[in-house]
C-alpha cells in the first residue's frame, strides 16, 4: 500500500439496492460497483472510446460478426478464483440467457456463441454485424463474475481493486484495498460511501469536510457558496445523460406527431435549465449528448414558440387543449424540471397534472406497464440511442426507422459512414418528436482540493478510483470501518429493565402482572392489524424482487420461500412465530434478513429518542416549575413566551438552523453521520448533540406548557392553601405537594413523547444525515418493501404499548391513590 494511504469518503445521491451490476438497470449499482468491485473486458475512456481492460486486445472480421478478445494473464477474483477464458464465456453467457435480469441482457442476445480458443483467447461470434460490441462490453451489465457466484448482491466477487468490507443499509458502504488485485495497487486503502440525497445534508457535508468527494453534487443553487471555500474543488463536467420529457407515444393525443411537435415547441429549454439547475446544463435538441463525436446541434428544430404549438395543437384537433398527466421520479432536476414544463404547457392550452412518485413506482408504472403520459427522466447511458429501435420500450414509439439506421450503424466500414448515421438517427428521432429534449445532465462535482488523478470524464457513470490520491500524503480523516455494534440499543434496554425494576418494587408485583396482561394482548392486537394491512396492499413482492421479465417457476419458488403462499391464518401464525424468535422477514428491496437492518437503526434511534425526551422532559418541567414559583413573573412570562415560539418553529426548519450555525460556520460540532458506538462515547455523543436539540427543543415546548398547566392546577387547589396557611414555604409547596400531584398527566405526555421521536424523527435524520429508523421506514415506504415496513410498524407498536405501560406505572408511582384505587 503507498506511503499516505487513506479512506476515501465519497458522497451519492442514491443508494444502490444491491451491489451486482449483471442483476438490476438502477445506476446506482455501477456507481458505486464498476470499476471497484467488478471489472469487464472492455472500458470507456474519458472520449469515450472503448479500451482494454480484462482483455488486454482483441481483434474482428470484416463483417463485425466474429471477435477474438486476448485476455490478461494472472487475474483472480477476490476470493482467490481464477479468470480465464472459460470463466468469461460463463460470465457473458450467463447475462445474456433468457429472462436475464442484466440490463444488456438484450443487447447481449446477439451473441449467436462463444468459443474458447485457450485459456487466454476467446472467440465471440454474433448472429448480425455489430462494430459496436467493444463499446457494449465495457457496460456494468456485461462485468465478469465467478463460476461460483453466490450471492453477488450482497456478498460481491469481482476483479476490481477493492471488495466490500460493510455495508450499513440506509446510511453507508465501505470498500477496501483489493491486495491481491491484478493491477497497480490504489493509492488509498478503501472508499467509504455515505448516502446523502437531501440537499442542506449535501450542502452541511462538504461545507465541514466530512466527505471528501461528491460526484454528482446535488444542490446546484450554492454551488457559488462552496468555491470561496480554499479546501474545496469545485467541477462542471458534461456526462452521458440526456434529461428528456418523455412521451407515451401509444396514448391518446401522443400519438399524433403534431401533438408532439406541439408540446415540444412549447419548451423553454433555457428557462428550464436556469431556474431547476441554476444554470447548469446544455440544451440538447435529440438523443445524443454535445461532447460526443458524431453529434448534431437540433436545438433549432423546436425552438420556444407557444403560438406555433397552439396552432399544431387546433390542427390535430385540439384547439382546446387537453388533460395529460406528468408523473415524476424523486430526483430534484425531475421535480424542479416537471413543474417548470407543466407551467410552460399548461401556457399552450393543457390541463397538466402533475404526480410525482417514487422510484420503485416509476419503474413499475412507467418503465414496465409504459402506464403514463408525460415524465421526465435522464438517461444516463452512453450510446443509449439505440433504445429508440426497441419495440417494446416505455416510450412506445414506431421502432422501425431507428432499428434500419442502427443496423446500418452496426456494419459501418470507416468513421465517415458512421457519423453520418449517427446524424441521420438524432434527425430521425428529433423530427419524429418521440420525446421532448431538455437538456444533457452535468456532472457537478465537489471535491477535497488535496484529492488529485479524479477522471474528469465518466462516460459510465462510475469514477476510476485505482488512480485517486490526496496529494498531500494525509490520510483523509477516515472514519474507519463500518461498526455494527450494539452499545446504544443495550444500554437502552438495561436503562428499562432498570426502571421496571424500580417500579415494581414501588406499586407491586400485582398492579404490574395485570398491566403485563393488557400490554400482551394489545401486541397480539397490533401485530394481527400490521400483517393484515401489509397482505392487503397491492402488488407481488417476488415479480418487485425478481423483476417484470422473470419466470412464472422463479416467481413461485421466491413466493414459497418468502411465505406468501398458503393460507392467510397458516401464514400470519408462521409470521408470529417468527416475529417470537427473532426472525422478522427478508428484505424486499436489499435482500437482507430484516433484523440486520433493523439492529444498526436501533443502536442509534433509541439513543437518540431517550435522549431527546429526557432534555425535552428536563427542560420543560423545569422551565414550568421556574414559571410557577412566581406566577405572572418575568420568568414566567418568559418561559411561557418560550413555549409558544417552540411550538410553533417546525423541526426541520430548526434542525437546518442548527446545522448551519454550530457545524457549518461555528465547525463547533459534526455536520452529520453517525461514526456508531464503537468508535466512542466522545465522537458518538458528539455527533448526536445537534440532533437532539432539534427534536428536544419542540417537545420541551409542548411539556412546558402541559406542565405549567398542572402546576397551576394544584396550586389552587384547598389542600395547597392549607398548607400555605399553616405557614409552609414556596419552595416547600411547589416541590414537595403541587409537583408530585402534577406528575400523573406530565409522565402520559412523556410516554407517549419517546416513541413519537422514535417514529417521528426522520426530517431531522434527514437534515443530519443519520440512518435511523424513520429513515428506514421512509426509504421502505418508497420501495414498497412490505417486511421492513411491517416488522418497524409491529416495532413502534410495541414501543409505544410499552411507553405507555410504564408511563401508567409511573403514575401509579407518584400517585398513591392511583396504587390504591
Amino acid at each position: 500500500m503507498p506511503a499516505g494511504a487513506a479512506t476515501l469518503r465519497v458522497a451519492l445521491q442514491l443508494e444502490p439496492p444491491m451491489l451486482d451490476p449483471t442483476g438490476g438497470a438502477s445506476a446506482a449499482i455501477g456507481e458505486v460497483a464498476y470499476r471497484t468491485l467488478f471489472e469487464g473486458l472492455t472500458t470507456l475512456d474519458a472520449t469515450g472510446e472503448p479500451v482494454p481492460l480484462l482483455a488486454t486486445s482483441w481483434s474482428r472480421s470484416d463483417d463485425a460478426r466474429r471477435y477474438v478478445f486476448r485476455l490478461r494473464p494472472g487475474v483472480r477474483f477476490s476470493d482467490g478464483q481464477p479468470f480465464d477464458a472459460a470463466v468469461a464465456r460463463a460470465s457473458l453467457l450467463r447475462a445474456a440467457r433468457p429472462g436475464s435480469p442484466d440490463p444488456q441482457a438484450a443487447d447481449l442476445g446477439e451473441i449467436a456463441g462463444i468459443d474458447v480458443l485457450d485459456p487466454l483467447t476467446l472467440r465471440i461470434r454474433l448472429s448480425r454485424p455489430d462494430a459496436g460490441l467493444p463499446a457494449l462490453l465495457a457496460r456494468p451489465g456485461c462485468v465478469m463474475v465467478p463460476p461460483e457466484t453466490g450471492d453477488l448482491a450482497t456478498r460481491p466477487v469481482g476483479t476490481g481493486p477493492f471488495r466490500l468490507d460493510r455495508w450499513l443499509r440506509g446510511d453507508r458502504l465501505r470498500l477496501i484495498a483489493n491486495r491481491d488485485y491484478w493491477g497497480p495497487a490504489p493509492h488509498i486503502d478503501g472508499i467509504e460511501y455515505r448516502f446523502i440525497a437531501d440537499p442542506a445534508a449535501a450542502y452541511a457535508a462538504v461545507r465541514t469536510h466530512a466527505v471528501d468527494l461528491f460526484p454528482d453534487y446535488p444542490a446546484p443553487e450554492n454551488l457559488d457558496q462552496l468555491r470561496v471555500d480554499p479546501g474545496l474543488r469545485v467541477s462542471v463536467r458534461p456526462s452521458e445523460g440526456e434529461v428528456i420529457l418523455g412521451m407515451n407515444n401509444r396514448w391518446g393525443p401522443l400519438r399524433d406527431v403534431r401533438v408532439r411537435r406541439a408540446l415540444s415547441l412549447a419548451i423553454d429549454r433555457r428557462a428550464i435549465i436556469d431556474g431547476a439547475m441554476f444554470g447548469y446544463g446544455t440544451p440538447i435538441g435529440s438523443h445524443y449528448p454535445p461532447q460526443d463525436p458524431g453529434y448534431v446541434d437540433l436545438t433549432g428544430l423546436y425552438p420556444h414558440r407557444p403560438a406555433a404549438a397552439r396552432r399544431l395543437l387546433a390542427e390535430a384537433g385540439f384547439p382546446q387543449g387537453f388533460a395529460v398527466t406528468l408523473t415524476l421520479p424523486p430526483p430534484a432536476y425531475a421535480r424542479r424540471s416537471g413543474e417548470i414544463v407543466a407551467a410552460q404547457l399548461r401556457a399552450i392550452g393543457l390541463t397538466v397534472t402533475v404526480v410525482p412518485v417514487e422510484w420503485p413506482t416509476w419503474l413499475e408504472r412507467v418503465y414496465g406497464a409504459h402506464a403514463f403520459e408525460l415524465t421526465i427522466v435522464n438517461h444516463a447511458e452512453p450510446g443509449d440511442y439505440d433504445i429508440y429501435g426497441r419495440p417494446d420500450y416505455y416510450f412506445g414509439a414506431d421502432p422501425r426507422p431507428v432499428a434500419a439506421l442502427l443496423g446500418r450503424l452496426r456494419t459501418a466500414a470507416d468513421p465517415a459512414t458512421a457519423r453520418a448515421t449517427l446524424a441521420a438517427i438524432q434527425r430521425r428521432i428529433a423530427t419524429d418528436a418521440i420525446n421532448g429534449f431538455l437538456f444533457e445532465f452535468p456532472h457537478l462535482q465537489v471535491a477535497d482540493a488535496r484529492l488529485a488523478d479524479i477522471w474528469a470524464n465518466t462516460p459510465l457513470q462510475a469514477v476510476d478510483f485505482s488512480r485517486v490520491r490526496f496529494t498531500d500524503g494525509r490520510a483523509g480523516d477516515g472514519s474507519g470501518p463500518v461498526t455494527r455494534d450494539g452499545f446504544g440499543a443495550a444500554a437502552a434496554i438495561l436503562a428499562g429493565i432498570a426502571l421496571l425494576a424500580a417500579l415494581v418494587r414501588l406499586v407491586g408485583p400485582a398492579a404490574v402482572l395485570a398491566r403485563l396482561a393488557v400490554l400482551l394482548l394489545t401486541l397480539l392486537g397490533a401485530s394481527l392489524l400490521v400483517f393484515a394491512a401489509t397482505q392487503a396492499l397491492p402488488g407481488d413482492p417476488a415479480r418487485f424482487m425478481l423483476g417484470l421479465s422473470a419466470s412464472p417457476a422463479a416467481l413461485a419458488a421466491l413466493r414459497a420461500e418468502l411465505g406468501l403462499v398458503g393460507p392467510l391464518p397458516h401464514r400470519y401464525l408462521l409470521w408470529l412465530a417468527g416475529v417470537a424468535r427473532g426472525d422478522l422477514g427478508l428484505s424486499y428491496a436489499y435482500r437482507v434478513p430484516v433484523a440486520e437492518l433493523l439492529a444498526p437503526r436501533l443502536a442509534l434511534s433509541l439513543p437518540l429518542a431517550a435522549f431527546a425526551t429526557l432534555l425535552a422532559a428536563g427542560l420543560g418541567i423545569g422551565g414550568a416549575v421556574l414559571g410557577a414559583a412566581r406566577p405572572g413573573g418575568v420568568a414566567d412570562r418568559l418561559v411561557g413566551w418560550s413555549a409558544r415560539i417552540g411550538l410553533a418553529i417546525p423541526g426541520f426548519w430548526l434542525a437546518a438552523l442548527l446545522l448551519l450555525l454550530f457545524a457549518v460556520h461555528w465547525h463547533g460540532l459534526p455536520a452529520s453521520g453517525f461514526p456508531g458506538w464503537a468508535a466512542g462515547p466522545g465522537p458518538a455523543l458528539a455527533a448526536l448533540v445537534l440532533p437532539v436539540l432539534a427534536l428536544a427543543l419542540p417537545q420541551a415546548a409542548v411539556v412546558a406548557r402541559i406542565a405549567r398547566s398542572a402546576l397551576g392546577a394544584e396550586l389552587g387547589r384547598d389542600y395547597v392553601r392549607f398548607a400555605r396557611a399553616k405557614g409552609l414555604g414556596p419552595a416547600a409547596l411547589l416541590w414537595r405537594h403541587a409537583l408530585p400531584n402534577a406528575l400523573p398527566p406530565i409522565l402520559a405526555l412523556i410516554g407517549l413523547m419517546f416513541p413519537f421521536l422514535l417514529a417521528g424523527s426522520v426530517l431531522v435524520e434527514q437534515v443530519f444525515g443519520l440512518a435511523g429508523v424513520g429513515r428506514l421506514v421512509l426509504d421502505a415506504v418508497g420501495a414498497r418493501d412490505l417486511p421492513v415496513v411491517a416488522a418497524v410498524t409491529l416495532l413502534l407498536a410495541a414501543v409505544t404499548a410499552v411507553a405507555g405501560f410504564l408511563a401508567d406505572l409511573g403514575q401509579r408511582a407518584a400517585d398513591p391513590r392511583l396504587r390504591r384505587r
